[in-house]
């Protein structure tokens, strides 16, 4: 790797060294990002783990949220490539209905959006509807989507799970929702997982607060998968780590959570 000691005036050799250290540090940063040591899965969770790695459309965000902020607070969650990945589908692929719970601006609801008929999004915050809105995107409120009278071939619960007041039933109410048989939920939480709700402008603990433990990633994730998803009536179809991102602001060109993305699928036990 060509490193600058060539170049013959200090100020400027030091300039090109502070760059290079700056960039092996953010490679080593994004390589973090999707670290996984699958033999700390559990012995379930271990043969439905997928690696997953920073793309071009990941470094797509990242250079655009460098450039310029928009002010809208877009959120990055997963790639076309990587959303692919995980539901073992090709670019061709199509179904009737997705829905996405919390959408935001619908910047992760557009990656899913071009493989369904029609795209149905909830969100509670004004601006962010008003972008869904601009998008054409169905808008449904947050108790109305389980009482449409259709189900959906895909659900996409993103980052959601820690700011809902009632999660188990949230994934219930999920299950019932889905196409029988075929049907797919998509759910990223952040780990680890800290659950509170805004109520007021304050922050205070969930009705139903679900307990994750572990202090590991990998351990957070076979908990998960384990005890809250199974009594939910889902088990894990696959699982991988990714960074959930978010524009950035005039300090910072992003911020980077750290995500696990699930699909799950209705499990066979009906006492569920």
């Amino acid at each position: 790797m060509w490193t600058g000691k060539s170049v013959r005036s200090p100020l400027v050799r030091s300039l090109l060294m502070s760059m290079v250290t700056e960039n092996d540090a953010a490679a080593a940063e994004t390589q973090e990002w999707y670290r996984c040591s699958p033999e700390l899965l559990g012995e379930s969770v271990r043969p439905v783990f997928v690696q997953s790695h920073l793309d071009s459309d990941t470094k797509a965000f990242l250079k655009r949220s460098g450039e310029k902020f928009l002010g809208r607070g877009s959120m990055f969650v997963f790639s076309e490539e990587q959303f692919h990945r995980l539901l073992g589908i090709g670019p061709d692929w199509r179904a009737d209905r997705l829905l996405d719970l919390g959408a935001g601006d619908g910047g992760v609801t557009e990656v899913m959006g071009a493989h369904f008929r029609e795209v149905y999004a909830t969100e509670v915050s004004l601006p962010m509807r008003w972008h869904l809105q601009r998008r054409n995107y169905k808008l449904l409120g947050i108790d109305e989507w389980q009482q449409t009278g259709f189900q959906y071939d895909v659900v996409s619960c993103l980052n959601l799970l820690d700011r809902c007041d009632d999660p188990l039933h949230l994934l219930r109410d999920i299950r019932l929702s889905l196409v029988p048989s075929t049907g797919r939920l998509i759910l990223a939480a952040v780990l680890p997982f800290q659950p509170y709700v805004e109520v007021g402008g304050r922050w205070q603990r969930p009705k139903e607060h679900i307990k994750v433990t572990g202090k590991m990633w990998e351990e957070q994730v076979t908990n998960l998968s384990n005890e809250v998803f199974q009594r939910a009536g889902f088990e894990v179809e696959a699982v991988t780590r990714l960074p959930y991102l978010c524009e950035g602001d005039m300090y910072n060109d992003y911020y980077v959570l750290d995500d696990a993305v699930f699909v799950l699928k209705a499990s066979e036990d009906k006492s569920t």
